[in-house]
């Protein structure tokens, strides 16, 4: 039906007869022309519409916003005085010989300009129209393209694509699963994959040495701006590749597929430990573009006898510390001061004190805070020099309990960052590395990241004495302060295995309930394997300057998980449920 996309029209084409199929953009009626700007997913392209051709002109009357059409007709090149500098297009147009009304348009329920005006309901019942919009169009496009880098990338080093399954048993990745319930298993149910890390974990024990998978991942949990209940993972397993390789191979495919298709370097990737990462930034995925960062000043307020700062900081669960902001001394009024302390109450933080470093240079005397009157002379200078505070500069304090403050403080430079201006517009990856094993809940542990990372430097005897102290075999990679993917080293040894689960309160039934394929598959000579999962849908929304994964997604859920277009979930007709041996029971029936 057509021979050219209007955003492939150029000079080249000039004097050519070319047929076109798309979406009236706009229309503009001068009186003796009618100009149309011409829409399809590569561009758009100025038609000129002629009065001398009658029937040409009487059809290209009747078209409004929206209306689907070919045309038909020659290309030519604008005057100079006419061309569009902002079109790519904008040096050339079409003269219409021909115009058909393949279909008409209603009235629109979204403001095709722009998504401003138009409510995220509006945009995602409406979708295929939001779609249309060269913004969304364009996104669209480019997460193809990075798809495309991906494969490519992993066809040339080796790796093969292998598909898993969709209807499985739980896995333990943290969240809900959704559950599916079998016809021919009456009362028992498949679970979506929350990942498909069991089973890559097998194709490593298979023989496949390398494999890969961009799969969709299912996850019943609160949402937010960088989360969906599903999600698409670019999904990496190898053998016998140490972390290190294992990053190396990764962080290769991120760095070229940034140069290809934004030519961005990024260089190489520095590394930082978590205990790092939490200490200076709050954080284990800290924003290197933001320069403010956190200093622990707990060995300065030891013996003050303000028991606000005393008490967390001879606690060897608490944290005192503070973060100077530059310059800024003058930007923060008492009203201001009392926004941000509503603001890091929201993490647990009970207050927030400061002082203002008005005059260097006349020592305590230059300083200005109501925190003043309780801290000794030495002790307030000894705080202004370790963070070497000039004239300008504000020091914000944290004192609490050490997750409280590192929370606390971590949001807080971050929104300081923001609000003043700091943070810049670069590109900062990093490693973060040497995870703990585990962390602390309220009555044992838990893996920090799943059962079967791997811990480093030590035996399972030795893991299986001090589990509180060991560091894990995992890696994340982090970009401009998210998260873009995960990995680890696996467990391939029983021992190891069942020491990772007796730690966890596992019990040895449950572990053959969940995990018994897994753990039978360790006995046959599994291989030494590790892995790493990115997420594509935060990557493209980093590289294509989105602010929420649902503008880089075709058809995505709201935060309630709900579907406006297609009106899902819904509830299930009786026959259907009766065939699966499912019953609805209601808040009245349980009472």
């Amino acid at each position: 039906m057509r021979s050219h996309y209007c955003g492939d029209i150029n000079e080249s084409l000039v004097g050519q007869e070319v047929k076109l199929c798309g979406w009236v953009n706009r229309r503009r009626d001068l009186g003796g022309l009618i100009f149309l700007d011409m829409r399809d997913r590569q561009g758009i392209l100025q038609v000129v519409i002629d009065p001398d051709f009658e029937e040409l002109f009487a059809t290209a009357n009747q078209l409004r916003h929206e209306f689907c059409i070919q045309v038909t007709g020659t290309v030519r090149a604008r005057p100079d005085s006419q061309i569009n500098k902002d079109m790519a297009t904008g040096a050339v147009e079409l003269l219409a010989n021909d115009l058909v009304i393949l279909n008409s348009s209603a009235p629109l329920p979204l403001n095709m300009d722009g998504h401003l005006n138009n409510s995220e309901e509006q945009r995602l019942k409406y979708r295929y129209l939001d779609l249309r919009r060269p913004e969304m169009s364009e996104r669209m496009k480019f997460r193809a393209q990075v798809t495309s880098a991906v494969r490519r990338f992993m066809d040339d080093n080796g790796f093969l694509d292998v598909e898993t399954p969709i209807l499985t048993k739980a896995t333990p990745e943290g969240a809900r699963d959704y559950l599916v319930p079998s016809r021919t298993h009456k009362g028992q149910f498949f679970a979506l994959p929350q990942s498909p890390q069991l089973f890559k974990q097998l194709l490593m024990m298979s023989g496949l040495d390398r494999y890969y998978q961009i799969v969709k991942c299912f996850r019943d949990e609160d949402l937010r701006a960088d989360r969906q209940p599903e999600f698409t993972q670019i999904d990496i397993e190898t053998s016998f590749m140490s972390a290190d390789e294992v990053m190396a191979i990764t962080e290769q495919m991120i760095r070229g597929i940034f140069q290809d298709l934004l030519s961005v370097d990024l260089g190489e990737f520095p590394r930082m430990t978590y205990a790092e990462a939490m200490t200076r930034f709050g954080s284990d995925k800290p924003d290197l573009r933001n320069p403010l960062e956190i200093v622990d000043v707990a060995d300065l307020l030891k013996d003050v006898e303000f028991k606000v700062f005393a008490g967390p900081a001879n606690d060897a669960k608490g944290r005192v510390a503070v973060i100077k902001v530059p310059n800024a001394a003058d930007k923060f009024s008492r009203k201001g001061i009392d926004e941000l302390t509503k603001f890091v109450g929201i993490y647990g933080a009970k207050g927030l004190a400061y002082i203002k470093v008005n005059d260097a240079a006349a020592g305590y005397d230059g300083l200005q805070s109501p925190i003043l009157k309780f801290l000794p002379e030495e002790t307030a200078l000894a705080i202004t020099s370790r963070v070497e505070a000039e004239s300008g500069d504000i020091i914000f304090f944290g004192s609490d309990s050490y997750n409280v403050v590192t929370e606390a403080l971590g949001a807080l430079r971050l929104k300081l960052g923001e609000d003043l201006g700091l943070t810049t517009d670069e590109w900062k990856p990093l490693w973060v590395v040497d995870f703990p094993m585990f962390e602390e809940i309220e009555g044992g542990l838990t893996p920090l990241h799943h059962p079967f990372t791997a811990p480093v430097g030590v035996t399972a005897e030795e893991l299986k004495a001090n589990p509180a102290e060991a560091l894990s075999n995992a890696y994340d990679m982090v970009l401009n302060g998210v998260e873009l993917g995960g990995g680890s080293v696996r467990i391939h040894e029983q021992d190891m295995q069942a020491v990772v689960f007796d730690v966890l309160g596992i019990e040895k039934d449950e572990a053959e309930e969940k995990f018994g394929f897994l753990l039978e598959a360790l006995k046959f000579g599994a291989p030494p394997h590790a892995g790493l999962a990115f997420g594509l849908d935060r990557l493209v929304m980093l590289m294509t300057g989105a602010t929420s994964i649902r503008d880089v997604m075709a058809f995505p859920k709201t935060t309630t998980a709900a579907c406006p277009l297609t009106d899902a979930p819904g509830f299930a007709n009786p026959a259907q449920l009766k065939e699966l041996g499912v019953q609805i029971v209601s808040n009245e029936d349980k009472e």
